[in-house]
């Protein structure tokens, strides 16, 4: 009699047991990866009150069944669905992480405490710049840097710091390769003029403080040869910088026919000056010795001064010991009126040039590199005999913050463009090497979906600054629920062997801006509900009838 009823006691309360885990799986429909959990009973023991006989064959009986009467039931086990994925909710906020496939987060409080293990992805950045849990401010783990290979060294995880002030911004750098591509037509006016076509090269110093380098190209009379040369560097804040002698190249000297004619504002008088005629005090020439070179060049419309000294010309002479040979002499020789000797005999170099009409046959550029393509194809020769030239700044900063720049030209060519020449310099090589940059201040940061985490800066760059790791185990239902959507490991889940592995291994990832929800079922839960109050019910009346059976024993003494 007492049986049933400590039978019914125990119904009930595995029952409760079980309505429990389902109040509490409803009471997290709406927790962030919560993993739903269900009860299943086991019997709890039973009372043989005859042990089963085997049959005997002298006799010729049979054998009978064991007599056993069951004493209740007990909770069997309560198991997580921890490998059901949970829907995915949309959040936007990129620390915001959901992972696909069974690994876990690592998570825990500094890099010697102990390591839990969540899929709870819900994010921040504290205040001192650690990945955090927003929860409850666990540190999220992962892999650091390798300070000498920049890539991701796999080793004991450690809290990761994604916005420490070092990593807040990203240092300058020199510029140190050029490109200068596209097309140069032989018949661009730009090319054929005095001061050539321009090509700007923005590049950066040391300090990350930019710079322009102004480059000219300018044709010659050999068809397919040109010279490029620099022309001037000025700073960020449009101010010249002083570029002394820097060539660009060797100065190479060149076959050029270059018209030299006085401009109608200009004149020479009785005296032999070449003077402004609007402003007699501007003297371009003195008639005797003084040439001031750049009121020369906007006398004779040229826009190179220092190019304008470098012109040659050329004077045949006939003499006994040498009868032909060629003299090359500059402008300020002939405005000087200088002596030669033709034929045998001295004679000044104004009864052989007019000076407000000359033409030269040679000029050197002022640091300047030939520049030489295939006239026949159009196809790129060579600049300074080579692919590229130097444009060799550091001997402009004694202190050392310019790098040397080296300048590709392969890639450009000679074709017809309608006139049109397109060829420009940019910095860094064909792959963007070397481009140098300024300072860069943190702009933004991303997380891939294998857990690396970059920061992109304004100046273009992008860093890397750690890994995210995570966790996989044998057995993740062994896991042990430490609240806090926590998990720790146990002897039946598998032991964390302190450095994890990346999210891919094991065919998952990692998306951005999505957070895993609950996996409850509510459908379900509520059919358990039904069930489980159906149980309790039903083992409640065992105690009703009980006691009254009970009653009525007790009624036998009336």
């Amino acid at each position: 009699m007492m049986r049933s009823m400590y039978s019914g006691v125990a119904g009930l309360k595995t029952h409760q047991t079980k309505m429990d885990v389902i109040g509490n799986n409803i009471a997290n429909v709406n927790t962030v990866a919560y993993k739903s959990q269900s009860v299943t009973f086991s019997e709890l023991m039973y009372q043989t009150s005859q042990a089963a006989s085997g049959a005997n064959s002298v006799t010729g009986t049979a054998g009978i069944n064991a007599r056993q009467i069951g004493l209740g039931v007990k909770t069997g086990a309560i198991n997580t669905a921890i490998s059901s994925q949970g829907a995915s909710q949309t959040t936007n906020n990129p620390f915001d992480i959901r992972i696909t496939g069974d690994a876990f987060f690592i998570v825990g409080s500094g890099t010697g405490g102990e390591r839990f293990f969540t899929r709870d992805g819900s994010f921040y950045v504290d205040g001192v710049g650690n990945l955090a849990m927003t929860s409850n401010g666990y540190n999220v783990m992962g892999w650091q840097v390798d300070p000498e290979t920049q890539d991701i060294k796999r080793d004991t995880v450690s809290p990761l710091v994604i916005m420490s002030p070092e990593n807040m911004t990203y240092p300058p750098e020199a510029t140190t390769k050029a490109t200068v591509s596209g097309i140069l037509d032989k018949n661009d006016s730009n090319v054929l003029s005095s001061s050539g076509k321009t090509m700007n090269l923005l590049f950066y110093d040391k300090l990350g403080y930019s710079y322009t380098a102004k480059l000219n190209v300018k044709a010659t009379d050999t068809e397919g040869v040109y010279t490029v040369q620099l022309d001037s560097i000025k700073d960020q804040n449009n101010s010249e910088y002083p570029i002394g002698d820097l060539k660009l190249g060797g100065g190479v000297e060149v076959e050029k026919n270059t018209a030299l004619n006085l401009s109608d504002k200009w004149e020479v008088d009785a005296s032999g000056q070449i003077v402004n005629k609007d402003d007699p005090t501007q003297i371009a020439f003195d008639g005797t010795n003084v040439v001031d070179w750049d009121l020369l060049a906007e006398a004779y419309n040229y826009s190179d001064s220092t190019e304008l000294q470098s012109m040659k010309f050329t004077v045949v002479t006939d003499s006994t010991t040498d009868p032909v040979t060629t003299e090359d002499v500059t402008l300020e020789q002939i405005l000087k009126n200088e002596s030669v000797t033709v034929d045998g005999t001295a004679t000044n170099l104004q009864s052989i040039y007019d000076i407000t009409s000359l033409t030269s046959d040679k000029v050197t550029p002022t640091g300047s590199s030939l520049l030489e393509y295939n006239a026949t194809t159009g196809a790129f020769k060579s600049i300074a005999g080579g692919t590229g030239v130097t444009l060799g700044l550091s001997q402009l900063d004694p202190i050392g913050r310019f790098d040397d720049i080296e300048i590709d030209f392969s890639t450009t060519t000679m074709y017809n463009n309608a006139g049109t020449s397109t060829i420009a310099a940019a910095s860094g090589d064909v792959k963007k090497v070397g481009c140098g940059r300024k300072m860069g201040e943190m702009s933004g940061v991303s997380i891939q979906d294998d857990g690396r985490i970059y920061a992109s800066y304004d100046n273009g760059m992008s860093k890397l600054l750690g890994q995210i790791a995570v966790a996989e185990f044998a057995n993740a239902s062994g896991l042990e629920k430490e609240g806090d959507n926590l998990y720790k490991a146990t002897q039946n889940s598998g032991d964390f062997d302190g450095i994890g592995t990346e999210v891919k291994t094991g065919g998952g990832y990692m998306t951005t801006g999505v957070l895993e929800m609950s996996n409850v079922d509510l459908s379900a839960e509520f059919t358990d509900m039904i069930t489980t109050q159906r149980g309790f019910q039903a083992n409640s009346r065992i105690i009703t009838v009980s006691d009254t059976l009970l009653e009525e024993l007790v009624n036998l003494k009336r």
